[in-house]
């Protein structure tokens, strides 16, 4: 009987809540399939701060080292917000687990299904068959990981804060060939997002792109877009959109605002794949939800468990090679969903079930 091996780091809040109802899904899904999840769970975040004293534990890495993949949940919230920025759990978990397995590619699902749509900010006659894109962004480059990153008193009294914007090409073309990959499985049209009227590295950005797609997918339609206009675009139609690919810190801003036009954070999963291989020769990944841990609902047993569950059909797909499983999990959440099992967040006023229950009901379409 194979066995898939990952981690489970459930983080914060409700981080712990919608992670038990996964693993249930998980393991009914797995069940069907003569599978066995052989999994450990491990602090991180918060709670690897209160426990351990930091936010990714030595103990939690080595978990992780030990692992075909991670299956993530949502780290921290108010109770840590006082501490320096370096130590608190977003900086001091997230960033350092990408670097450590070179999880530079974050691929995330902008998807509203066409029953959902009244939870769109957008109008439903702009998006009435709801909202089908992929945002590919790099994950590791960029301001975010550029040195130096330091503030510093100037002589005359003055302080000055300096982050640095560093990209090579080969991270912009490894990137590339991740958004090649995910725009060949769907409509072959993928559009490059930068700022190369601006910034330096958005000049080679455009031009490794480019080059990279013309020598190695000919068959892709390609073009560009200023991240502005991208912006604009994503809030006016969506859908003129199918896969697209930026740098790290315009992924951030787009894949969040992609995220409330899709209606509820709820419902969206993501997935953060490195360089490496696991021990079946496909990514390590990290699999996470893309919202937080929602403080102000921890503990009352009604958040949406989708986005979890959908990540951790990802997991499956991505790390683990089970298409078949993957696309099960994805159906039996939309079969769920659509026929009018809803959390509070996607039911409009309607009837509402909790945490719990929404996990049952997914498990009753498997």
């Amino acid at each position: 009987m194979p066995t898939l091996k990952f981690a489970v780091l459930a983080g914060d809040y409700i981080g712990p809540e919608v992670m038990t109802e996964a693993l249930r899904v998980l393991e009914h899904a797995a069940g069907q399939e003569n599978l066995t999840l052989a999994y450990i769970k491990a602090d991180v975040g918060g709670a690897g701060i209160d426990n351990h004293g930091t936010a990714l534990p030595d103990s939690t890495l080595k978990v992780c080292e030990q692992s075909d993949a991670i299956l993530f949940g949502s780290v921290g919230g108010p109770k840590w917000e006082k501490l320096p920025p370096k130590e608190q759990p977003e900086r001091a978990a997230l960033l350092p687990l990408r670097k450590h397995f070179t999880l530079f590619a974050n691929i995330r699902p902008g998807l509203l299904y066409r029953e959902l749509t009244d939870a769109s900010p957008l109008k439903t006659n702009r998006i009435p068959d709801g909202i089908d894109i992929v945002c590919i962004r790099e994950l590791t480059g960029g301001l975010y990981f550029g040195l130096p990153k330091q503030t510093t008193t100037l002589p005359d009294g003055d302080v000055q804060a300096v982050d640095t914007m560093v990209y090579r090409k080969s991270e912009i073309e490894r990137i590339a060939a991740t958004a090649i990959t995910a725009a060949r499985a769907r409509k072959k049209k993928l559009c490059s997002v930068d700022k190369a009227n601006v910034l330096e590295t958005s000049v080679l950005w455009r031009k490794t792109v480019t080059d990279y797609v013309a020598r190695h997918a000919p068959d892709i339609a390609l073009t560009h877009m200023y991240v502005d206009n991208a912006a604009m675009q994503l809030a006016r139609d969506p859908n003129q959109f199918d896969v697209f690919v930026t740098e790290n810190m315009f992924g951030d801003i787009l894949s969040d605002e992609m995220a409330v036009i899709c209606g509820s954070l709820g419902m969206l999963s993501s997935a953060s794949l490195g360089a490496g291989k696991n021990s079946l020769g496909l990514p390590f990944g990290l699999y996470e939800p893309a919202g937080g841990t929602a403080p102000d609902i921890a503990g009352k047993g009604i958040a949406n468990p989708c986005a979890q569950i959908l990540s951790g059909a990802l997991m499956l797909r991505f790390s683990f090679g089970l298409e078949k499983i993957a696309m099960r999990i994805e159906a039996a959440v939309k079969k769920a969903v659509t026929s009018g099992t809803r959390t509070a967040d996607i039911a409009f006023g309607g009837a509402t079930v909790g945490t719990r229950a929404m996990a049952e009901a997914i498990i009753a379409q498997l």
